[in-house]
C-alpha cells in the first residue's frame, strides 16, 4: 500500500517550529538567569564580602538584604514593647494621681465646704491656715526642751553667740521682768550656753554653719541668716514662735498684744501710718502726655528682728525660700523676706500663698520711732510700748541701757543724749 504524502510539507515544518521554540525557550531562560545573575555563579563585591584570609564568601545579596530587614523589625518590634510598658507604667501613675487629687478635693471640700454668700459687707475668707501635724521624730531632744518651755505652744526665741553676750543679757533681763517664762536661747557657740546657764535661762545649744555667700557680710547679718534654718525645726515640731533679735527690749507681755489670725506678724520699718501700713505713691513720667501719672503701692518692709510666725505648711515653705536663697547669694536677709512675702506669682516665679499682718508700729517699735519722734512729743511722756527694737542705730548696748533707765528706772533724761540718726 503506498504511504499517503505529506501535504505541503507539514511535518518538516513542525519539526522546525519545534527547534524554533527550543531556540526561543533557551534565550527566554538565558535572558532570566543573565538578570537574577547579572555575574554568573560568582559573587562580586556587591553582593558578598571578602573574608579578613582574603577568601570570597558567596552570600546572595538578596537573602541578606532580607535577613537585615527582619533583624529591623525585630529591634523596632522590642522598642515598640518597651516603649508601650513605660506607656502603661505611666498611665497607672496617672490614673493614681487623679485618684488622688479626687480625694484630696473631697477632703478638701468636706473641710471647707461651699458656703452661701450673704449681702455685701458680710463676706470675709478665710485668713489662717491649717497648722501642720507636729512631728517630734525630726529633733526628740528638742521636741522634749519645748514640753518644758512653751506656755499655750508658743514661745520667745533668740539666737545668739558670745560676740553680743552684754546684749542678751538686757534683752533675757527684760523679758523676766515684763512676767514672760515662755522664751529660749539658741547658743551658737559653748560660751553663750554658758552664760545663759549661769542665769537660769532655758538655753539650747545648736551647732551652725554659715553659708558661703553669707561669708563676709557681717557677723550680725550672717547670724541673722542663720534663723531661718533654725527655726524651721521649731515650726515643724507645731510652735508658734515669736522669733526676737537680742537689741530689743521688752516692756509689757508681748503674747497679749499678738493677732494669731495671720501665718506672719511682724514689726514695721515704718515711722507713720503710711509708711507702716502702705500707701498710693504716685510717680510721673512727663513724656507719657496724659497718661504721665502711675499709681503705685508702697510699704516700709516688715523687719525680719522680730515676728511671730504660725507652725503652717506656707510658713514653712517661706523659711525654706529664704534659707534656699541665702545659701546660693550674698544677700541680706531681712531683703529677701519680704521679697518672698510679697512678690505676686508672675510669669518664672510662683508667690507665696501666705498670710501677713502688720504690727502696730506704736507697740512694737523700732529705735526711729523712738529717738526722731516719739521722746520730743509730750503727749507720749506716760506711754509705754510693748518692745523696742534698736534697729536704726549702731550703737544699741548704750540705747538699749537708756532705754531701760527711761522706762523702768524713771530717769525721764535719759534719751536726751542720743542724737537722731547713727551721727555721733
Amino acid at each position: 500500500m503506498k504511504g499517503r504524502k505529506d501535504p505541503l510539507g507539514l511535518r518538516g515544518a513542525t519539526r522546525d517550529y519545534r527547534i524554533v521554540y527550543a531556540v526561543v525557550i533557551g534565550l527566554t531562560l538565558g535572558a532570566l538567569w543573565a538578570y537574577l545573575r547579572p555575574h554568573g555563579m560568582s559573587t562580586s563585591s556587591t553582593f558578598g564580602y571578602d573574608r579578613l584570609d582574603g577568601s570570597s564568601s558567596k552570600q546572595d545579596g538578596a537573602i541578606l538584604s532580607l535577613e537585615s530587614k527582619v533583624a529591623m523589625l525585630e529591634r523596632e518590634v522590642k522598642r515598640l514593647k518597651v516603649e508601650n510598658t513605660e506607656l502603661a507604667q505611666l498611665n497607672l501613675k496617672n490614673a493614681l494621681l487623679e485618684q488622688e487629687a479626687a480625694a484630696a478635693k473631697k477632703q478638701l471640700k468636706a473641710v471647707s465646704p461651699p458656703v452661701k454668700v450673704g449681702p455685701p459687707g458680710t463676706v470675709k475668707s478665710m485668713r489662717t491656715n491649717q497648722e501642720v501635724h507636729p512631728d517630734e521624730s525630726t529633733n526628740p531632744k528638742l521636741s522634749a526642751l519645748l514640753k518644758k518651755v512653751a506656755v499655750n505652744g508658743e514661745l520667745i526665741v533668740g539666737i545668739s553667740n558670745n560676740n553680743v553676750r552684754d546684749m542678751v543679757q538686757i534683752w533675757f533681763e527684760s523679758i523676766k521682768r515684763v512676767g514672760v517664762t515662755n522664751y529660749l536661747v539658741v547658743a551658737l557657740d559653748d560660751e553663750i550656753a554658758s552664760f545663759c546657764q549661769d542665769h537660769d535661762v532655758p538655753v539650747y545649744r545648736r551647732d551652725a554653719t554659715i553659708s558661703k555667700s553669707q561669708a563676709g557680710t557681717g557677723a550680725n547679718h550672717a547670724i541673722s541668716g542663720l534663723k531661718f534654718h533654725l527655726l524651721r525645726e521649731f515650726l515643724v515640731l507645731g510652735y508658734s514662735i515669736l522669733l526676737s533679735d537680742v537689741d530689743i527690749v521688752y516692756l509689757q507681755n508681748p503674747f497679749n498684744h499678738l493677732h494669731r489670725d495671720c501665718d506672719v506678724e511682724s514689726m514695721s520699718d515704718g515711722f507713720d501710718n503710711t509708711t507702716a501700713y502702705g500707701y498710693d505713691d504716685v510717680m510721673t513720667d512727663p513724656s507719657m502726655g496724659w497718661s504721665r501719672y502711675a499709681h503705685t503701692m508702697r510699704i516700709w518692709v516688715f523687719n525680719s528682728g522680730l515676728f511671730y510666725i504660725r507652725p503652717t505648711v506656707p510658713s514653712i515653705e517661706l523659711l525654706d525660700r529664704v534659707t534656699a536663697k541665702l545659701t546660693k547669694e550674698k544677700a541680706w536677709d531681712q531683703a529677701v523676706f519680704n521679697e518672698e512675702l510679697f512678690n505676686p506669682s508672675h510669669p518664672g516665679y510662683e508667690g507665696l500663698h501666705a498670710s501677713r499682718r502688720v504690727l502696730d508700729f506704736y507697740l512694737f517699735m523700732n529705735s526711729k520711732v523712738l529717738f526722731k519722734i516719739l521722746r520730743k512729743e509730750k503727749d507720749f511722756a506716760e506711754y509705754k510700748p510693748v518692745t523696742i527694737h534698736v534697729n536704726y542705730h549702731p550703737d544699741k548696748y548704750d540705747r538699749m541701757l537708756a532705754i531701760v533707765e527711761y522706762y523702768v528706772k524713771g530717769n525721764t533724761k535719759a534719751l536726751q543724749r542720743f542724737p537722731d540718726g547713727s551721727e555721733r
